[in-house]
């Protein structure tokens, strides 16, 4: 039995920093942001910042179309 070895991350692997559903803006480890999944399809992953939070702006699921508070 052959076990092939991890691939190890490399400096140079593209990498997509998360993205708020509501605004689109980049957001930061060390904000208070939240990840949940979709409430209606369960399938997609919805991520909003610190701000669209407050503010209770509007998510869209890019999945289903569901829109959420």
């Amino acid at each position: 039995m052959s076990t092939v070895p991890a691939r190890k991350i490399d400096v140079y692997d593209p990498v997509t920093p998360p993205v708020c559903t509501s605004c689109g803006r980049i957001i930061h480890p060390n904000e208070r942001a939240t990840v949940f999944v979709c409430p209606n399809c369960g399938i997609a992953v919805i991520r909003r910042c610190a701000r669209c939070r407050s503010q209770g702006a509007t998510y869209t699921c890019p999945n289903c179309g569901f829109t959420g508070p």
